[in-house]
């Protein structure tokens, strides 16, 4: 039997080093060139949102107790889709001068965010005007309903392609 003279491990370290430093070296360029979209939760930026979580929680506490809001919209589809929200009193006497802005949004791309301010209101139901979405798939409809000095964010996942809502 031969023995070798073991010289071959130093340059077999050497290689998994250089291997390894490559590969995070490739991670970090490939990673740089991704886009990146920052959390919108609450309508405003993560940072600002956890700084006010507290305040966010005590307000939406506070509005539960005096106020309901209910999703009412039939169903969520891409073409000619209208927004409707009941906004009514903890004895579900409407509520119309409730003040809602709605922001559709896609969770992975915000360049298709739709912003809805325009809506009519009767009986306490907020219809707001009928849009188009761009494409098919998952949307996050996110509402900040203010009502006097009230004020609650209510976000629903949804889909076109299924019925099902989930609030969060």
């Amino acid at each position: 039997m031969s023995k070798s003279s073991g010289k071959i491990w130093p340059y077999a370290i050497g290689a998994s080093i250089i291997f390894v430093f490559s590969a995070c070296v490739a991670t970090i360029i490939i990673t740089n060139k991704m886009p990146v979209e920052k959390s919108d939760t609450y309508m405003m930026g993560y940072h600002e949102a956890d700084a006010k979580a507290n305040d966010i929680l005590k307000a939406a506490i506070d509005f539960n107790k005096k106020y309901k809001v209910e999703y009412i919209t039939d169903a969520f589809e891409a073409q000619n889709y209208v927004i409707k929200y009941k906004v009514s009193d903890i004895n579900s006497n409407p509520v119309n001068n409730a003040k809602i802005k709605v922001v559709v949004t896609r969770p992975d791309n915000h360049k298709h965010d739709q912003e809805l301010n325009q809506h009519s209101t009767e009986n306490g139901v907020y219809t707001f005007e009928s849009i188009k979405l761009p494409q098919e798939g998952r949307w996050d409809i996110m509402a900040k309903v203010s009502v006097e000095d009230a004020q609650r964010f209510y976000n629903i996942k949804t889909d076109t392609r299924s019925k099902e809502v989930v609030e969060y």
